[in-house]
């Protein structure tokens, strides 16, 4: 199992039933490092994925440790990456999304940790001991298994794009709207800037003198 620290303010998991694999998708609040632990054991390969779905310029820093302490991947404000890696020593992995620089723009970040080889769908039919041929129904629902898996992985690819573009366009939008008030109340003050200088023209408050 993954171990968190420190505490998630929002979590979502999934645990595959033919792989050792998790997705995540939690709040990294700004000035905080967050880690996650997971034990593999040695030779076994491993694969990383993850994106930043809010916040700011959509970009975290991350470390991957080996049990002994040595980096296996380090990167400063990434958005997104995928790192594959096969475990030379065996026990606990440790990795850390960072958002130390930041000072006042949280992020929420999706991950999925792919550990060990994905096992054929077949091995878990009922015959997978003996070495008869797959019947029709079985190789029928061995297909459906695999479609509905591609399917599922577009889906949470195709929702995080979704969230990703539907944030942008909100921060745009207030943005734009933040800039037509200020547009407004410039040509208001102007207008009324403009209305006084008419007003003095035809406004004489000096008294002429007439010669005698």
């Amino acid at each position: 199992m993954i171990g968190v620290y420190p505490t998630l303010f929002s979590l979502s998991v999934v645990v595959f039933s033919l792989s050792s694999a998790a997705e995540l998708t939690f709040e990294l609040p700004d000035n905080e490092k967050m880690c996650f632990y997971e034990n593999i054991d040695q030779g076994v390969e491993a694969t990383l994925e993850f994106q930043v779905v809010t916040g700011g310029n959509y970009d975290v820093d991350l470390e991957i440790l080996s049990p002994n302490g040595q980096f296996l991947y380090r990167d400063v404000k990434k958005q997104y990456d995928s790192f594959t890696w096969k475990a030379q020593i065996g026990g606990v992995h440790k990795f850390c999304f960072s958002n130390e620089f930041s000072t006042f723009t949280h992020k929420i970040v999706y991950f999925h940790l792919q550990v060990g080889e994905e096992r054929p769908a077949a091995d878990e039919l009922g015959n997978q001991d003996q070495e008869t041929a797959l019947t029709l129904l079985e190789t029928s629902t061995v297909n459906i298994f695999v479609n509905l898996n591609k399917i599922s992985e577009h889906q949470t690819h195709h929702r995080l794009k979704e969230a990703q573009g539907r944030t942008f366009a909100e921060d745009l939008n207030e943005q734009v709207l933040y800039w037509s008030v200020g547009e407004s109340l410039l040509i208001i003050i102007i207008g009324i800037g403009q209305i006084l200088v008419l007003r003095s023209f035809f406004s004489n408050s000096h008294k002429t003198s007439v010669p005698t």
